[in-house]
This record gives C-alpha cells, structure tokens and sequence, in this order.
C-alpha cells in the first residue's frame, strides 16, 4: 500500500480514468432491460439473464483474485479490458433471445467482474493508508458519475436511435477504458519480490472472522441495488414518470457533492457511526421510489439512495482493507466486489418473481426492510467480530 502523503498520484488518476470510461460502457446497459423487453423477456426472464451473466462472475473471483496476489493487478486487468471492448461489441449480433444471447451475457460477465475487481484493487494499492476511506470515496466517484452519464446519455440516444447505437457508444467508451488502462503499472510491494508473505489464499479469507460481518453487509446492500439495476429500466416504463437519467443524475450529484466536500467524515468519527445513518438513507430512497407517482418523486429517491450509497461502499471497501493482510487483499476485493454479483444472482430472479406477483410499491418496500433488518444483524455481529481487527489495527 502506498504509504506517502499524495492521493492524487499519476497511478491513482489512471485507474480513475480507466475505471470511469468502462463505467460509462457498463452503465449505458442500465437500459438493456428495455432491449431484452422489445425481444420479448418477461420481467423474470429479465432477471434470470442478469443472474447468469453474475453467476459466471461469482465463479471466476477464487481465480482473479488468487491471481492478483501472486502474480500482480495488471495483468488481469488488460485482459478484463480488452474482453470488455470484444464482448460489448458482439452485443450488436444479438436480435434474439436465446443461447446466444445468453452467452454474451455471461462473456459480459466475465468481463466486467475481472475490470470492477483489478481497477478496484490497483487503486487502494496506490491509496495512502491514513486517508484510505477518503481515497476509496474518491475513487468511488470514477464508478458513481457513470450511473449518471450512462442514465442520461442512454435516455438521449434511445430517444433518436435504437438499441444498436447504444451498443456503439458503450463499445467506444469501453475502448477508451482500455486504452487508459495501457500504462498502468502496479503499486511497489513491501517485502520481497515475491511479496512478504505468502497469500493465505481465497477461502481462508472468505473465512476471516473478523471479515464475515461485511460480508454479509455487503451482501444486503449490493442485493438491494439490484432492484435499481435491472428493474428501474421497467419501472420508468409501466409508472410513465421519470426516467433512468434522472434518478441515476440525482443520485450522482450528491454522491458528488458528499464525497468531494465530506470523505473525510467516516475517517474522523468512525466508519461505523456513519455507515448506520447512511444505511437507513439508503433504505427510505427505495421507500419513495416505490409510491412515486411524479418526476419529483423519482428524483427524491434517487438523491436519497445517493446520499447513502455515498458511504456505505467507500466505508465497506475501505473496512475490508483494514482487516485484510497486504498478501491477500486481491482476494479480499474479489469477494467484497463480488458481493454485486452475489446480489444479481440472489435478487435478480427473486425481485423479477416478486414484481410479477405484486408490484413496485411492495417490491421497493421489501428491498427497505430487508436493508434495516440486515443492519439490526451486523451491528451485534461486527461489534464481536470487529474488535480484533481494531486491536491489530491500533498495534500495526
């Protein structure tokens, strides 16, 4: 881990800047639901496609991140980059559904769980170690501002075009990624030069103790933010108010706003003490969202879910860093980050059935509780589990 006094290095604002342009290319698929819709897919076939494409991301992180920590953050990294511009371009032959379309999804997959995670990591390895929350929120922004840039650019170009052409921006964004991502090289390791210590390996991290109450914190709040990922699409569709641009760019800009003026907060008081508020703002965006019946509504919900989602990961991450050894952080991240696609595989089909069953109103309230419910667990369990990492930490 970088240990001087800069943030902003060279290394830092390249994985900034890669990280940006592939977010921009993933985030215009905010809108692929309404693609898969005009061939014909049922919300919970919906679901089911984004399931398959994380399952298949799920089954790569053991690989990626035991990768990472013998061998390096670049290397998997370049070729998370190239298959991403491959990938997003075969998009353009799919006019079908079937196994072909499938197979792009999963190749996607594939993809986008190798960049989330080599990005991620290459960047906390260059983040100096007192100001690791702040740098995480910072470098959150390069895959927050996308969720807006994607909803509105991709409400834009829908709006005179076709799917085809979203599919064309995404691939040049994505090419942009990659060749920002070219001079990338990784952070210096303290130790030997084949590292201090031999990495404890995947499953014993996933098994860390002190690790597993952010795992399952984690894992609530990514599963929640499928709700947003694959339904809001269906949801602007049937309710006829707001649109994909407008909640992602309200929840962009406070998200900007907190992180730019406020990311040293969770540093000064505590992660924990604002990880709770946060977590219950979060929550009552999916509360508003559901019952909106106005553009003004829409946007509420979405600076809510901003205002939270503007700590809970740079505070998750950076609380996984501090508890994980420099030799196993590549496959600490590669669980943490796989925490997303966890949440597809579980809540993709489960709120496709629940939507069909019921409707956004309840399927929105559902998502709310279950986040307040998951935090009444962690706080008990991290309090237990938390207290030897602080103790290793305070003597380290």
């Amino acid at each position: 881990m970088a240990t001087g006094e800069s943030l902003l290095t060279r290394p830092f604002l390249l994985c900034f800047l890669s990280n940006f342009f592939q977010g921009v290319a993933y985030c215009l698929f905010f809108h692929v639901p309404g693609f898969y819709a005009s061939l014909g897919a049922t919300p919970v076939l919906i679901g089911w496609m984004f399931a398959a494409m994380s399952a298949v991301a799920i089954g790569i992180r053991p690989v990626l991140g035991t990768l990472m920590d013998r061998y390096g953050r670049r290397g998997p990294l370049l070729f998370g980059q190239g298959l991403n511009v491959v990938v997003i371009g075969l998009y353009l032959t799919v006019d079908q559904l079937g196994a072909w379309a499938v197979i792009v999804r999963v190749l996607h997959g594939i993809s986008a769980a190798i960049l989330f995670t080599a990005l991620f990591t290459s960047a906390a390895d260059w983040v100096p170690s007192h100001r690791l929350t702040e740098g995480l929120a910072i470098f959150g922004l390069s895959g927050m501002m996308p969720m807006s840039v994607g909803g509105v650019l991709g409400d834009w170009i829908l709006e005179g075009g076709d799917y085809a052409a979203l599919f064309v921006w995404a691939w040049g964004f994505a090419l942009l990624g990659l060749l920002t991502a070219i001079p990338l090289h990784d952070a210096p390791r303290r130790g030997s030069p084949g590292g201090a210590e031999p990495p404890p390996g995947f499953v014993a991290t996933l098994r860390q103790r002190d690790l597993l109450p952010l795992w399952w914190i984690g894992s609530i709040f990514f599963t929640a933010m499928t709700g947003i990922f694959i339904f809001l699409k269906t949801f602007v569709m049937t309710r006829e108010v707001g649109s994909v641009g407008i909640y992602f760019a309200g929840y962009t800009a406070i998200a900007v706003v907190l992180r730019l003026g406020f990311g040293w907060l969770p540093d000064r008081v505590g992660p924990v003490r604002v990880l709770v508020p946060a977590l219950l703002v979060f929550a009552s965006g999916f509360l508003v969202l559901g019952f909106a019946q106005t553009t003004g509504a829409v946007l509420l919900a979405g600076l809510l879910g901003g205002i939270g989602h503007a700590y809970i990961f740079p505070i998750l991450s950076g609380m996984v860093v501090m508890r994980a050894s420099e030799a196993q952080r590549g496959s600490a991240l590669a669980i943490f980050t796989g925490l997303a696609d966890l949440g597809v595989v579980v809540g993709g089909p489960l709120y496709g059935e629940l939507l069909e069953r019921t409707g956004y109103e309840f399927l929105y309230a559902a998502v709310a509780v279950t986040v307040g419910l998951g935090l009444l667990v962690f706080l008990p369990w991290n309090a237990r589990r938390g207290s030897a990492a602080v103790g290793r930490a305070a003597l380290g």
